[in-house]
């Protein structure tokens, strides 16, 4: 008899875990050479903690009561307990904070999507520094944290995690549309989301601008026009491809203005990490300037994780189609 573990969770055998560790410990020194301290976190918060992420971040998959009633959850991810530790057991600390993490988060997965509800995830939140600079510093110490792993081929996606939203604003779309318009970006189906838009009968340039913009991916050219409402955000785009040619990590980006992660937390710039041997993301992460506000001082805050097993598994393509 077969006895079955619960949907969305695997089981990790000796050889497997073996080649894991390899790859967290690369990751792991990385962060460190950076100067980011580690950090653990406990496995259990207050479900009231996990909420004030908002979005997927906020939505605990796991739920559990204490001995005094209190509902706790298993983290839906690292970045909203470090949000917690920032502004509590760092109140007041002066200068930029470099904390790095390897732990494993539980999220919400739909049935049958083969997605993972319990991952091991790896990554670096950088506090107290604001704008490019910050942004370009996590996407350097990622590039060369995947290179360290055992990946050649790897490329980072970067997009404005806040672009489109203000655009369904600045155009005037019905408030009730926005969460539909959304999804279709974060599912990619750039079919749906054209339908969507047309069923709001917008006039024709600014249903053009809807539909049109989402799809420029590419290089610095995809910035190039940049009147009116998405003006403001492709400038910070500018500037942090400027930043990221300076640390020599350009030819690995891929400007993206339809990227959009489903973490309420993010207000500017956000990342996806690809690797072309396999067909998903190995990680992402973005600006958080509002979150560690939420539990305390706010701070300007970045950063970026990876999953440790897809990182595997790109891995081991890689080395099958050489």
């Amino acid at each position: 008899m077969i006895h079955q573990i619960p949907a969305g969770t695997r089981d990790v055998l000796p050889d497997e875990m073996r080649e894991l560790r390899a790859i967290e410990e690369r990751l792991r020194s990385t962060f460190a050479d950076a100067g980011y301290g580690e950090v653990w976190t406990p496995t259990v918060e207050y479900e009231q903690v996990l909420a004030a992420g908002g979005g997927e971040a906020g939505a605990a998959a796991f739920r559990m009561f204490d001995d005094q009633g209190k509902v706790l959850a298993l983290r839906s991810d690292m970045t909203v307990p470090i949000a917690r530790v920032a502004a509590t057991r760092f109140a007041g600390a002066d200068g930029p904070l470099r904390l790095c993490y390897s732990a494993h988060a539980h999220r919400v997965v739909g049935q049958r999507t083969g997605q993972q509800r319990e991952f091991l995830q790896s990554g670096i939140e950088l506090i107290g520094v604001p704008g490019t600079e910050g942004e370009a510093e996590v996407l350097g110490i990622a590039v060369d944290a995947l290179a360290a792993a055992g990946l050649a081929r790897h490329r980072v996606g970067v997009g404005d995690g806040g672009l489109y939203r203000r655009l369904l604003a600045a155009l005037e779309v019905p408030a009730q549309r926005h969460r539909e318009l959304l999804d279709c970006l974060t599912r990619r189906d750039l079919v749906a989301l054209e339908l969507a838009v047309d069923e709001l009968g917008l006039a024709a340039d600014a249903r053009d601008l809807l539909v049109e913009l989402p799809q420029r991916r590419g290089g610095p050219e995809v910035l190039d026009r940049g009147a009116g409402p998405a003006g403001e955000a492709l400038d910070r785009l500018r500037d942090l491809y400027g930043d990221l040619e300076r640390r020599g990590i350009a030819e690995r980006v891929i400007l993206d203005l339809g990227l959009v992660r489903d973490l309420g937390y993010y207000t500017g710039a956000v990342f996806e990490l690809y690797d072309p041997a396999v067909g998903f993301a190995l990680g992402g992460g973005g600006r958080y300037d509002e979150l560690i506000g939420r539990f305390g001082a706010p701070r300007p805050a970045c950063g970026i994780a990876l999953d440790v097993q897809r990182v595997h598994i790109a891995q081991t393509a890689e080395e099958q189609q050489s």
